[in-house]
């Protein structure tokens, strides 16, 4: 497993840090954002292996600053998944349709993530 730098993108700070003694504890190496703008920003100036984004977030969603990151010339290639309690086929279409790689509903399986993560490397 190689270690990545992975940008966690969520408005909820326990989240974050859930994910990220998560994926700390995985070998990988963790950079936050609270929202999508910083998202946006982060992955221009970290520029991560990945990133793992919440959608619903006050100011620029989770669709919005995948949109934004995905058709970006510098950050086009880095992939993101989708977390977040919407649990329709729409909301997974959506995703997909704004360059998201991947969509996980809330509460997020660890298992499944890490799964996840790991075929992303």
């Amino acid at each position: 497993m190689a270690k990545q730098k992975i940008l966690v993108v969520d408005d909820s700070l326990s989240q974050r840090l859930v994910l990220a003694e998560l994926l700390t504890s995985a070998g990988h190496r963790v950079i936050m954002a609270e929202n999508g703008e910083q998202a946006v920003e982060k992955a221009k100036s970290e520029l991560p292996d990945l990133i793992i984004m919440d959608v619903v977030m006050p100011g620029l969603n989770g669709f919005q600053a995948t949109r934004a990151i995905t058709n970006d010339e510098t950050t086009w290639h880095i992939p993101v998944i989708l977390l977040t309690s919407k649990d329709m086929d729409s909301d997974r279409v959506w995703a997909l349709r704004q360059g998201a790689t991947a969509f996980l509903n809330k509460p997020v399986d660890h298992d499944a993530l890490l799964e996840l993560v790991n075929t992303l490397e």
